[in-house]
């Protein structure tokens, strides 16, 4: 005869343990103790076995007849309910340990293993930090679209448009991570593109008026302030290096003899070494700095420390100095007038142009075949550029 939700309830502990049979294998243990079980008897491939429902009343007596056909259907599936058991058990194990925050280590570990720029490292561990506090705990796998897009909602409502677009590329990147190490099936922020506002775009500020570039090249070399920062910036116009590759320059990368500069692929935007004419100009310039820092590792240390750069922002806080508002000019904006004024000139190769500006194009086909250097047409454009802005100064001025 079935069960009755009393009769589990007003079953008593006797001086041995009692089964109350439900039928099907299913009964319920009473220890002597008073303690309360559901257990199954069942057989699978001959050998008899018993599988735990949980204790009662925890587990009524509805759930544990539920749990005895889930059993049954297991079995008639051909499924051993122990194994199924285990395997649900060891799965949810390596969930709780696969965690999104420890994917998201080892993903960037992996950005330090391939050798990313530090500062690329950092800014995507910034960026992580940020959906670690929602995401962190949760299991790689259970992480669903909606879960993300909250996250990317609350930067987004800060006014950080730009971070919530890059948040969602990251969180991907760590998703398609995971996939690749066989701990997730699919990227839940797949399904958010476009589900965020676009930021404004707004090009870096540059002076691309002829007329301009002469003012602007006067008011550097009158410059008042430390030496070294009217040097860099004479030699941002004449080179247009990204600032970074600048500001970290060593010494043991010049060979003024043979006019050249090789920048290691290690503080390259596209991770590949990077070689520079210099125009005669340039290797002036730097003969006069050598005659300042030469003695150190650094072409522009710090004022505080010799072993440490000058900071991200010297250049644009001289260029404040001068009068230039961040609307007028930037650093970078140094290369955005190069590679202007240079294509406009119209006597420049298109690549050679970018291969100086260490461009990599963008089109894999195109790029299997632009592999040259063009070293010798940008030794004699750098000595051209270097030139044209001589007359810029005087001038204000037109190409010669």
């Amino acid at each position: 005869m079935p069960l009755s939700d009393v009769a589990c309830r007003n079953a008593k502990p006797g001086p041995k343990p009692q089964k109350l049979a439900d039928g099907e294998g299913l009964y319920l243990f009473v220890s002597a103790s008073g303690g309360k079980l559901w257990r199954c008897d069942y057989r699978h491939l001959g050998a008899r076995r018993t599988a735990s429902f949980g204790a009662y009343p925890y587990v009524s007596l509805a759930e544990a007849r539920v749990l005895r056909l889930e059993l049954k259907s297991q079995l008639a599936k051909g499924i051993d309910p122990a194994e199924a058991k285990r395997a649900a058990e060891r799965s949810a194990k390596a969930a709780s340990a696969n965690t999104f925050a420890v994917l998201a280590a080892e993903y960037m570990a992996e950005l330090v293993k391939k050798g990313r720029a530090h500062r690329t490292v950092e800014k995507t561990r910034w960026l992580l930090d940020m959906a670690d506090a929602k995401l962190g705990r949760k299991p790689i796998g259970s992480v669903t679209p909606a879960e993300v897009l909250e996250v990317l909602r609350g930067v987004e409502r800060r006014g950080h448009l730009e971070s919530a677009r890059r948040l969602r590329s990251t969180i991907g990147a760590v998703f398609r991570y995971a996939i690749a190490t066989a701990r997730a099936e699919t990227d839940p922020t797949q399904p958010l593109k476009g589900a965020l506002a676009s930021p404004k775009v707004t090009s870096r500020a540059a002076v691309t008026s002829k007329v301009a570039l002469g003012g602007l090249l006067r008011a550097v070399d009158a410059f008042d302030g430390q030496p070294t920062t009217r040097i860099a910036l004479q030699l941002m116009a004449l080179l247009f290096p990204r600032p970074g590759e600048l500001r970290l320059a060593e010494w043991s990368e010049f060979d003024l003899g043979k006019a050249e500069w090789s920048i290691p692929a290690s503080r390259t935007k596209m991770r590949r070494p990077h070689r520079m004419p210099l125009p005669p100009q340039a290797v002036e310039i730097l003969k006069g700095l050598q005659e300042l820092t030469g003695e150190g590792r650094l072409l522009f240390p710090g004022v505080r420390s010799v072993r440490r750069p000058i900071s991200d922002n010297t250049l644009n806080a001289a260029l404040r100095r001068m009068g230039y508002t961040k609307a007028d000019a930037t650093a970078h904006g140094f290369r955005a007038t190069a590679s202007t004024l240079l294509n406009e000139s119209g006597l420049w190769n298109p690549d050679a142009i970018e291969r100086q500006l260490a461009h990599i194009e963008g089109n894999d086909v195109r790029r299997a075949y632009a592999r040259g250097e063009h070293w010798e047409e940008r030794v004699r454009m750098m000595r051209w550029w270097a030139n044209f802005l001589d007359g810029s100064r005087r001038t204000g001025s037109i190409f010669d």
